[in-house]
């Protein structure tokens, strides 16, 4: 799968994910988002997600990140030249956001999945979307994972799940890949246009808040 993928120049698909979180009174909620992703390796991504509480662009030519909030009709920017395996691990050090998932964009993905990994096993098969996956399991000091793989000549991720075992109630997050595709993706693809009447702020952990898909002050759970 990690082969695969890092050797497709182009990578586009749509998701739907659910992040869970345990309150005070140990009940467990589940917010859930859905969105479209767009890769160029190995400079350019476009990220679209919307959810209960926010819907939020990502935009990264290769020189500019910015992130749009369409419900705060607000804008951040920051140079940050570069390839996306550095942007992404940029945002995801200075500025708070939570961005799961992504570690099946990097160029080091296989690396980057098992680094910590103690043990893992192959469970079996399962059905995701209708699609026959291999289904495997890996466990590591502070998180267990599971991830479908589709079967034969295309072998990519198909539901991705992380499971937080030092958070009370074991909160879970879930990513759900479709509609995968390898076509040429063109550069106008990654140019950020700020909508007319949106506001720009500086890019900051507070700001952040505003494109979160939990709502202000909301415990993270299984997000990493």
């Amino acid at each position: 799968m990690t082969d695969y993928l890092t050797g497709q120049k182009t990578l586009a698909a749509s998701f739907d994910s659910d992040i869970e979180i345990i309150t005070p009174e140990l009940q467990k909620i589940q917010f859930a988002s859905s969105g479209q992703i767009k890769l160029s390796r190995p400079d350019k991504l476009r990220v679209r997600r919307t959810g209960g509480y926010a819907d939020v662009e990502l935009v990264y030519d290769g020189k500019t990140v910015s992130l749009y909030g369409n419900d705060a009709k607000a804008y951040m920017q920051a140079e940050m030249a570069g390839t996306v395996d550095q942007m992404i691990a940029e945002m995801q050090s200075h500025s708070g956001l939570g961005m799961p998932g992504t570690d099946l964009l990097l160029t080091n993905t296989f690396d980057e999945l098992t680094a910590t990994v103690t043990e893992g096993k192959h469970v079996g098969q399962g059905v995701i979307d209708g699609v026959e996956c291999e289904h495997l399991a890996f466990r590591t000091p502070d998180t267990d994972w599971q991830i479908w793989i589709e079967t034969g000549a295309k072998p990519v991720p198909r539901k991705y799940v992380i499971t937080s075992k030092t958070v009370t109630g074991a909160p879970q997050y879930t990513l759900r890949i479709k509609d995968w595709k390898t076509d040429v993706l063109a550069d106008e693809t990654f140019t950020f246009k700020a909508p007319a009447g949106a506001a720009k702020i500086e890019l900051s952990s507070a700001a952040m808040a505003d494109f979160d898909e939990l709502p202000p002050g909301t415990p993270t759970g299984a997000k990493k």
